[in-house]
């Protein structure tokens, strides 16, 4: 998740109360309680798992993996499922902060796509994390900006027709990933040789054409038609265009030749006081049925629980199978450093 992805949902739920509790026991132990990302679980899936468990769901939210993290490391209690990114569940895991999920209690285990299992390479056998949501950022062109064929890989941002209506999220580790990926290298590589030619590609090929880094207010620079080519996610994009004129405006796609890409991750603390319930919650999560409830809600497409997509009733905002290739980021630890260092030359080299 990302904190413009975050406004778009504020938007899209303002109705929707996210601390929501819905009386059906006033005893602790039938109230469980969920730490996730803001305007990330649909109220209607929490109010049917209550009616249905006999229980009362408390909702805590954060904005970034790096609040969640540090709140829990600061001493926060209480909370029993937690929903951190890729990186965060890898560094989780290792600092002894997850409780093993009850297996027994995971009936819908195999529904998960096993594609996002294997991309789970810090938790292969789901042992301490469920996959909840896989994402990527992609390419969104204006169609009513731009006439004539255009490249559909990374390529597309030293195209000069977009030089001067073009963006790239403000972000080292999808701009430099995808760099990586579009010179046949890996998203996490700490090869220095690898890491130097993505920022000369960066540097001398796509900086040129761009307005600027932004990974806040280009959704709504594209729907007033000044920037063509944006780098960022879908929701940003399809949140700000009236619906109305989605496909006569939006051309998004993610590149087949892969990109960056995060998973969340539904996750128990060691601490929890109600892990029954917080087992339960997860495996709801994943019936089919109820998954396509969270899936509709956001426009998502269905790539994490693929039995979800009959049951979809909404057309998501691209098919999820343009995720295939994509590669998660993953905690590279003190290999950060070769990152930031090319990064703040990028960024704020002329």
């Amino acid at each position: 998740m990302n904190k413009s992805v975050i406004k778009i949902f504020a938007l899209a739920f303002a109705s929707l109360s996210l601390a929501s509790v819905i009386s059906c026991s006033k005893k602790d132990d039938r109230t469980l309680y969920l730490y996730n990302w803001t305007y990330y679980t649909p109220d209607q899936v929490l109010r049917d798992f209550e009616k249905e468990f006999s229980c009362v769901v408390k909702v805590d939210s954060y904005a970034s993996n790096e609040e969640m993290y540090s709140k829990l490391k600061a001493g926060a209690k209480g909370y029993d499922i937690v929903v951190p990114s890729q990186d965060y569940v890898s560094i989780m895991i290792n600092q002894g902060m997850l409780r093993p999920l009850d297996q027994s209690k995971f009936t819908n285990r195999g529904k998960i796509n096993p594609i996002a299992i294997e991309k789970a390479t810090y938790d292969p056998d789901m042992k301490y994390a469920v996959p909840y949501y896989f994402g990527a950022a992609g390419i969104s062109v204006n169609k009513t900006k731009v006439k004539g064929d255009y490249k559909r890989d990374w390529s597309i941002f030293a195209d000069p027709r977009f030089a001067g209506h073009a963006t790239m999220m403000d972000d080292m580790r999808e701009v430099m990933g995808d760099a990586l990926v579009h010179l046949g290298y890996g998203v996490n590589s700490l090869n220095d040789s690898e890491l130097d030619a993505a920022e000369k590609l960066i540097e001398k090929e796509w900086k040129p054409n761009l307005v600027k880094f932004d990974a806040e207010s280009f959704g709504k620079s594209f729907a007033s038609g000044d920037f063509w080519l944006c780098h960022g996610y879908a929701e940003v994009i399809y949140g700000e265009v009236p619906e109305e004129k989605w496909d006569e405006t939006i051309d998004f796609f993610i590149p087949e030749e892969g990109g960056a890409a995060y998973l969340d991750s539904m996750c128990i603390l060691k601490d929890a006081k109600h892990v029954d319930l917080a087992n339960e919650f997860i495996n709801y999560i994943h019936r089919p049925e109820v998954y396509a409830k969270f899936l509709d809600a956001f426009n998502f497409p269905c790539f994490v629980n693929l039995e979800a997509a009959k049951y979809m009733t909404r057309k998501p905002m691209y098919e999820a199978s343009q995720m295939n290739n994509c590669e998660l980021k993953n905690d590279v630890g003190e290999g950060l450093d070769k990152f930031n260092e090319r990064w703040q030359r990028i960024r704020y080299t002329e």
